[in-house]
């Protein structure tokens, strides 16, 4: 059954920890999913969802603990925590979580956990991982994998997956060493199974096999694993030594992490902002952008503004500008988005800008041309036939440089390393509103002259 967070039960839940009613809470808890957990903790005070914490299960609180995904959000929970609580569940953690858990906490803090720690292989790991960034392979990667010496016979190979195995939580396949430590391939879990036991691991290995740098970007590695369907990729080093692995499990949370940061650029949000931040903070985030969109308005009522006389003479002009301008926002927003989503998918040909180009224009035309047209009709039936032509060319040309615009901005803004994404938000809608309403007074200008 569903969880269903409600106002009555965090009400609930309080009480029972006011009168710290372990019972009913340990039962309550049992009841629910961690995520679901960690959904009631967020709407607790600071000192209630630390008691409330501390009578969970170790395991799960160690699953909570290591899906928050904000980091300031778990930072400023963990800061009613001591260091050997915290040590208690980063123990049950993968080196990849443990690290970017004590990357957030103080260097303080940071050793006093790796000091607590009893499994000092893990605390070894944790060490290796610290000095990656998080937008390096090498900050995405877990140290813990299984792996086997060439010269192994299958069944060697066998009785130390085994042990390997037991702080390995998922096993996609053995990666295969030499006495130096080099990545050499992989073997298959199918293939040890129907290998005969004294079989050597060289003669059934694959040296085929895919894999990445610590110092890549994480963009690169999300992409070679979405290309090639990849569950897990291994990390070496620039000798090639294998130290590490990156999971499918990791890869979606960038994924997920690229999604939000593209979606609030799209609706012109600066920065990383939830809905449960500041007001102040909101505010900041929204405002760079709601400014471009008042600056840009002033410039259209300029532009009108400067052709008083064409509508003073033909107040009916009057009638379309919102048309262009929406047509003009609306056509730019379709192409760059499409742009944009093309430039995130690096899997595919790439395509040349004379292709591109040519592809925009054709597609521009056809839809300037039906639209054109269609409004045309309507300003004939509306007895305004004068304007037949200023509306239908006018909303050809705004089709065609929108688009235009929609293919440049995207393109342009990643060549320079800005994140394309802001071109289909606020930014080309506003550009395209001031070209749309422009190039319809210039268009009536020119005709109604004539």
């Amino acid at each position: 059954m569903t969880f269903e967070l409600t106002k009555e039960y965090v009400e609930r839940i309080e009480v029972a920890i006011e009168a710290r009613d372990e019972a009913t809470l340990k039962a309550e808890m049992e009841e629910l999913f961690p995520a679901d957990i960690n959904t009631v903790l967020y709407e607790l005070k600071p000192e209630a969802a630390h008691y409330l914490f501390t009578l969970l299960d170790t395991e799960v609180g160690a699953e909570i603990l290591a899906n928050i995904d904000d980091p300031a959000d778990r930072r400023q929970f963990l800061a009613n925590f001591s260091s050997a609580e915290i040590t208690h569940y980063i123990e049950l953690f993968d080196s990849d979580d443990a690290a970017d858990l004590l990357k957030e906490q103080s260097i303080k803090v940071r050793e006093e956990v790796i000091a607590l720690l009893k499994d000092r292989e893990q605390a070894r790991f944790i060490l290796d991982l610290l000095p990656y960034d998080e937008d390096v392979a090498g900050g995405l990667m877990q140290k813990e994998l299984v792996k086997a010496n060439v010269n192994w016979t299958v069944n060697e190979c066998i009785e130390e997956i085994r042990k390997q195995a037991e702080d390995v939580e998922k096993v996609y396949a053995v990666y295969v060493i030499d006495d130096n430590q080099t990545l050499l391939g992989l073997v298959s879990l199918k293939n040890l199974v129907l290998a005969r036991k004294n079989t050597k691991i060289g003669t059934i290995f694959d040296d085929d096999i895919l894999y990445v740098e610590t110092y890549r970007p994480v963009e690169e590695v999300v992409e070679i694993m979405q290309r090639h369907d990849l569950d897990a990729i291994p990390v070496v080093n620039v000798q090639k030594r294998l130290l590490g692995r990156i999971t499918i499990d990791d890869v979606i949370d960038v994924i997920t992490e690229k999604a939000e940061e593209d979606i609030q650029a799209i609706a012109g949000i600066t920065g990383e902002v939830e809905e449960d931040d500041t007001v102040w903070a909101q505010a900041k985030a929204r405002l760079p952008w709601l400014l471009v969109g008042v600056a840009g308005s002033l410039m259209a009522a300029t532009v009108i503004r400067s052709f008083e006389g064409e509508l003073g003479k033909v107040a009916a002009l009057a009638m379309f500008i919102p048309i262009m301008g929406s047509t003009g926002g609306n056509v730019g927003i379709q192409t760059a988005s499409l742009i944009v989503q093309t430039l995130s998918d690096k899997s595919g040909l790439e395509i040349s800008w004379k292709e591109r180009l040519r592809k925009v224009v054709l597609i521009a035309i056809l839809n300037g041309l039906i639209i054109g047209l269609l409004a045309g009709l309507y300003v004939w039936v509306s007895n305004e036939t004068a304007l037949f032509w200023v509306v239908s060319l006018s909303l050809l040309a705004v089709v065609l440089l929108a688009s235009f615009m929609g293919t440049i901005t995207p393109l342009l803004l990643n060549r320079i390393g800005i994140n394309p994404a802001i071109a289909s938000g606020p930014f080309i809608t506003t550009a395209n509103d001031l070209v749309g309403i422009g190039t319809y007074f210039l268009i009536a200008h020119y005709l109604l002259k004539m």
